[in-house]
């Protein structure tokens, strides 16, 4: 998630943001990994339930239109379109998330992690509490 979330970062997740709302394009979300080994992904929501999502030399395509965002680190790199190469259709409670550095991130591009269901969700970060020269609100 470097720029915007560094290794050793201490964030507050609101565990309740998708109790009383729906996940919003954008908001950066905790979710497990393994379970088992206590590891958990801090990625940006990309592609909303019922969308179409597709990775066109390092351009994000959501139902066939260019989506224009500024998150990710720098361009990525060729070859960096893993499952989204094809056309990836979410389900009803699907979200396709990403990294925002994209040649380095473990997302829903691999299909080990593919897309991420609501109720997997632990919560939404909010705020940045360490180092305290970054403490602040997230931006999403």
């Amino acid at each position: 998630m470097e720029n915007t979330l560094k290794d050793g970062d201490k964030i507050i997740i609101n565990k309740l943001a998708y109790s009383f709302g729906e996940p919003k394009r954008y908001d950066i979300v905790v979710f497990p990994y393994n379970k088992d080994k206590n590891i958990y992904y801090v990625k940006r929501i990309i592609g909303l339930p019922g969308e179409t999502i597709q990775i066109i030399n390092s351009s994000i395509f959501i139902n066939g239109k260019l989506l224009y965002e500024s998150f990710g680190k720098e361009s990525m790199d060729e070859y960096t379109e893993g499952i989204a190469k094809d056309k990836v259709k979410l389900g009803e409670d699907e979200y396709f998330v990403l990294g925002d550095n994209r040649n380095d991130s473990t997302d829903s591009r691999d299909s080990e992690v593919g897309a991420i269901k609501k109720e997997d969700m632990v919560g939404k970060a909010i705020f940045r509490t360490y180092p305290f020269s970054s403490f602040g609100k997230i931006r999403s």
